[in-house]
Order: structure tokens, then sequence, then C-alpha cells
């Protein structure tokens, strides 16, 4: 028989707790006016959020274009082909090597911790549990409920703290310094450093940004504990931004092989201020979104970029890359493709092909 009642009686979190306890396998359903949220169990632990429907409105989806790892052009591609084969997303992911199984568990839990956060806060509401609801596809993660919750507590009090520290949402950040080479930032933590240009407004970075929103006001609050960033100015809706607040560049060049990490940052604040649209590329990823070769041709990009805002032009071959200590020569072979590299005519841009080695 099903589980069911009122939230005003049972807490979201005790309800799970239950479940968790219990070792229960089946789907907890708590819905709260037109919001509704399901939460799969499998031997007490959790392991989909997802809600079983039309891809465009799946939340697994949703949090990959939010976190920027499902571009416009290939949800498309994948709302078609769910219509055409009615495979589910996890599947069509996988077999269309957009992502692999590891990584894709990794988003998979990010996305469970991110709609917990949200589900333990409901006050109001009603949860049916139901033990013949069973989650039909291979469990890319399994999350305890213990540590799930505890997770979204924290979530729940940091996000207080966050509040207090980006209270105004139209203020603007800038960067302040450039992160030590050795600082250990995850891809979406540079994406997010380079988002911030001095004329952005909080609330504008947190949206670019390739973060759910509690990740990304936790990473900006990292950066400006870290003294990276600061608040310059404001602006008030509807205004238009002002000019670009170049970051200052406080560390020398140590010959050393530099991380992206440090690249990436520079790169946005930096080399394309000081380069502007005249060394934007024209880059071609060949069509079939593998995500891997797609992330090796943005680092080179990036490192691109970068060697021009130092030398005042373009290197002559991606080889300088390497030879000149910005990225590492074994970055410059993509497996499975031929890369091709030329600085057009006039010097002020270049093209960056990716072509299947067939």
């Amino acid at each position: 028989m099903a589980l069911q009642g009122n939230l005003r009686d049972f807490s979201a979190m005790e309800i799970l707790q239950l479940v968790g306890s219990q070792r229960k396998s089946g789907c907890l359903v708590m819905e709260w006016g037109a919001e509704r949220f399901l939460v799969w169990v499998l031997d007490g632990r959790i392991v989909s959020t997802r809600t079983l429907g039309p891809l465009k409105d799946d939340a697994l989806a949703l949090f990959l274009r939010k976190v920027h790892r499902l571009s416009d052009e290939q949800f498309k591609g994948l709302l078609a082909l769910n219509a055409e084969t009615k495979r589910d997303l996890e599947d069509l992911l996988l077999k269309g090597r957009y992502v692999d199984e590891e990584t894709l568990g990794i988003l998979v839990e990010r996305q469970i911790l991110d709609d917990l956060s949200r589900m333990v806060r409901w006050e109001n509401g009603t949860y049916r549990f139901d033990p013949a609801s069973r989650w039909p596809h291979p469990p890319l993660t399994s999350l305890s409920v213990e540590s799930g919750l505890m997770e979204a507590a924290r979530r729940t009090d940091e996000h207080r703290r966050f509040v207090s520290v980006f209270k105004d949402p139209y203020a603007i950040l800038a960067i302040k310094d450039v992160p030590p080479a050795d600082e250990p930032l995850s891809d979406e933590e540079r994406e997010l450093f380079s988002i911030v240009d001095g004329r952005r407004t909080v609330a504008e970075i947190v949206e670019a940004a390739p973060l759910v929103e509690f990740e990304a006001y936790e990473s900006l609050n990292r950066m400006m504990e870290s003294n990276w960033l600061e608040f310059a100015g404001r602006r008030d809706p509807g205004q238009t931004a002002g000019p670009t607040v170049v970051a200052r560049e406080t560390r020398s060049r140590d010959g050393r092989v530099r991380e992206l990490v440090v690249a990436v940052a520079v790169v946005a604040v930096v080399g394309l201020a000081r380069f502007g649209a005249n060394h934007l590329p024209t880059t071609t990823v060949p069509a079939g979104h593998d995500v891997h070769a797609e992330a090796e041709v943005r680092d080179i990009r990036h490192a691109v970029e970068l060697f021009a805002r130092e030398h005042g032009h373009l290197p002559a071959r991606l080889v300088d890359l390497a030879e000149d200590h910005w990225i590492d020569e074994r970055h410059l072979t993509v497996p499975g493709y031929v890369l091709r590299y030329r600085v057009l005519e006039g010097g002020a841009r270049y093209e960056l092909a990716l072509q299947p080695d067939r």
C-alpha cells in the first residue's frame, strides 16, 4: 500500500529519511500547487530525480543545458532522436558519445543534489510513495539518502551566507587578481572566471555561468574570499553596460607549462580585451557532437589567444604554443581527428578546424 500524506505533518526530509532507513525501493512523488517532484530510490538509495516524459521538460536535459554540457543544436538533435526512437535521454547521451558513463554519472548526481536542495525547502504540499513504481533504467549513480540530505542542508545554510555577500544582484563584479598557476579550479570555475569582465552584474554572471545557481554563488564566494574578484560598481536594470574593466596582471611568467586555469582567465579578461574582435577565430568542429573533441579545440583556442596577447601576433604554428609553454604538446593532437590551423590573410584572424581522420 502506498505511503501518503501532507508535508505540513511530515517534512520532505523526514519522509526521505524514513524511505532510506527502511531501504525502500520505489518512487516518492511530492506535489505543491503546479510543481511536482520525483525521487526514485533503489534499496534506500537515490538513483534519479527525473520525470519520465517529454524530453523538453526532462530535469536532466535542463540541467545539462544550464551547465553548458548540451548546446542548443545538440538538444534539438536529441529531441528529434527521442521522438523517433523513444529511447531515454541517458541512453541517447551515452550511445551518441555526448559524454562518457563516468562523467554522466557525476552530472546526474549533481542534478539530484540541486533538486534535493530545492525540494527540502518545501513546507506545504502532498507526498506519496509508491513501491510499485521502479526506475526503469540502469542507474548511473547511487546516492545515499543520508549524504544527499546532509548536502542539501549544507547548501541551505550556505545559501543564506551567500545572500549576505551578494545581496545586490545588480552589483558589478570585476577581476582583482589572477589565480595562481597551481590553483585547483574546475573547468566550470575557469569558464565562470572568464565571464567576469567588469561589465556584468552578479545576476548576469550567475545566469551565464556553466553551473546551477548554488554552485555559481559558491564558486563566486570562494573567488571573493581569495581576493580574485571585487565589486566594481552597480548597474540598475535597463542601463547599458559600461566598458570592460581589465584585470591587473600581478603575476610574472615563470616559464613553466601553464595550466589552462590561468590561460582561460587571462585570455578572457586581458587577451580578448587587448585584441578585441580582430583575433576572433573561425572554428570548425565536425558534426556528431564529440564533446571530448570540442573540449580539446576550446582549450587550444584559449591558448592561441593567450599567445597572441603576450606576443602581439598569432602563433604561426600550433606547436609554437607548446614551445612557448602555453599548452602541453600532447594536447595538440585529438585522437580520431586531424587538427588544421592557419593564420588568415592579414594576420589578424585565424582558422582552427577539426576533421575526422578517415
